[in-house]
């Protein structure tokens, strides 16, 4: 299964991202599921916290996977942000476990946790306009927001992958640790979430969350459309055929 659920402490559910041969990448069937677990475990009382993280030590996610179809839908669109949280309220906390490449799509899937742990190999970026495509998933407006303009703007626009330490540094992450105690670090934070006060936590989670993401709606029109012109045009073409053949992309 591409997404694994378990229990690795009481009332707190992990949620495995595993498609290890691919990165980690999340396929639509997976954004589709991840749909479906948002919603489950919105409604059940018995979870209280979620973990986050990729199976095996190479990466948590490496965004979106390529390889498969690439046609732009409404129906798409709508999924893709339900699975990043990019506008759907979510109240149990999110605390991520980053075992490895952390790049595009996962750094938007991060943007959704609240508390993130890192192993010391782990690194981090937004390859996206390399390769040609806009970053759909929330990145240009909700990273701002969280670690500010100027290392967002470093982020997107030279397209680089930076190490945990860095990641630090400019507060996208919470905590370097050794890559064995980053899950184990990760379930114990999110045990010590679930022992408190499920109402109290959930109503700071939305609150908080809420602010990060209070005017998002009033830019996802603009999101959409800027995202639609670039897929449209040559360098998505481009972008995505060098991506896939694996050689440096040629924009003229």
């Amino acid at each position: 299964m591409p997404l694994v659920l378990s229990e690795p402490a009481a009332r707190v559910v992990q949620i495995t991202i595993d498609q290890q041969d691919k990165m980690n990448a999340m396929s639509r069937a997976m954004m589709g599921e991840l749909c479906e677990i948002w919603d489950r475990l919105d409604s059940d009382p018995g979870c209280r916290a979620v973990v986050l993280t990729g199976a095996g030590e190479r990466a948590f996610c490496a965004g979106a996977d390529l390889s498969g179809d690439l046609e732009a839908t409404a129906e798409l669109a709508a999924t893709v942000n339900k699975s990043l949280l990019k506008l759907t309220p979510f109240s149990k906390p999110i605390v991520a476990a980053v075992n490895g490449v952390c790049a595009g799509g996962g750094i938007e899937y991060l943007l959704a946790t609240d508390i993130r742990f890192a192993a010391e190999h782990a690194r981090f970026g937004l390859p996206e306009v390399k390769w040609g495509v806009y970053p759909f998933g929330g990145a240009a407006t909700k990273l701002v927001r969280q670690i500010g303009y100027v290392h967002t703007m470093d982020l997107i626009l030279t397209a680089r992958l930076i190490s945990a330490v860095e990641a630090k540094e400019i507060n996208l992450i919470n905590k370097v640790l050794p890559a064995g105690e980053v899950l184990h670090r990760a379930i114990e934070t999110a045990s010590l979430i679930a022992a408190n006060s499920p109402s109290a936590v959930q109503a700071v989670r939305t609150q908080i969350s809420s602010m990060m993401t209070s005017d998002a709606s009033l830019h996802e029109e603009r999101d959409q459309q800027l995202g639609d012109a670039v897929r449209a045009g040559a360098d998505f073409q481009e972008g995505v055929a060098a991506f896939n053949e694996k050689r440096t992309p040629n924009y003229g």
